[in-house]
């Protein structure tokens, strides 16, 4: 049986957060390297993080506690075991706390990403694990140049490591509302008309407005189609730039 450390279909997420002022004491570099050995793990941060929530596939926990041991001997702490109910899911409090969490990742700005490689073998049937890459590395500068990041960190509205760069934020609008909100195809709706439409997840339901300038859509728009056929190079240039 593989280590954790050595198996290539484990994914892991960190998300972290809340010390803008100084990030490394939320993420040390003792951790960063601990955690860069992992074959398929990303390093996000989310400034306005504070939550502690713990998952696999089957369970999670919800707790006050940092995963140190200080918290367990001084503190006192609180916390909640919650289990995936069957295969397929349900509206339950395990389900709805990770799709919270699942918005919070893909809000948050990836740092660091190691992604493994396969190898197809036998005609295309089968894939061979060869190695990992490391895709995106934000830390590494981070680290080298730590007193240079915490005196400038509260002048930036995202954790990056150009210097000098302004930070170009794009909107988009809730198809459902209208609301302005970040741009973002895959997440077309504010976190309220998300909530409404998760009770049904119909892809196809036909919304008011358009993600990509705020416009009336007519039914025109969708959560599987946000952005009309006119808009969408103009989209996908924004998309583009807002990654980098």
């Amino acid at each position: 049986m593989l280590s954790k450390n050595d198996n290539p279909e484990l994914e892991i997420i960190v998300v972290f957060g809340k010390n803008e002022d100084d990030i490394s004491k939320s993420m040390s570099q003792e951790d960063f390297n601990f955690f860069k050995e992992f074959p398929n793990i990303e390093i996000r941060y989310e400034k306005r993080l504070h939550a502690k929530y713990f998952a696999n596939e089957e369970n999670a926990i919800l707790t006050s506690m940092n995963l140190y041991g200080y918290s367990q001997d001084n503190n006192i702490e609180f916390g909640i075991l919650t289990k995936k109910k069957g295969l397929i899911g349900g509206d339950n409090i395990d389900d709805q706390a990770w799709k919270y969490f699942e918005r919070v990742i893909i809000q948050s700005e990836l740092l660091f990403k190691k992604k493994p490689q396969y190898k197809s073998t036998m005609f295309g049937l089968k894939e061979k694990y060869e190695d990992s890459s490391i895709e995106i590395d934000k830390f590494s500068d981070f680290f080298s140049n730590k007193d240079g990041f915490n005196s400038n960190i509260k002048k930036r509205t995202s954790f990056r490591t150009e210097k000098k760069k302004p930070v170009i934020e794009y909107f988009g609008y809730c198809i459902r509302t209208g609301k302005k909100i970040a741009f973002n195809p895959d997440r077309p709706r504010s976190d309220e008309a998300y909530e409404s439409w998760a009770k049904y997840k119909k892809e196809d339901y036909p919304e008011k407005f358009r993600h990509f300038s705020g416009e009336k859509s007519n039914g025109e728009t969708s959560f599987a189609k946000p952005i009309l056929r006119k808009n969408w190079k103009k989209a996908q240039e924004i998309r583009n730039k807002s990654k980098k």
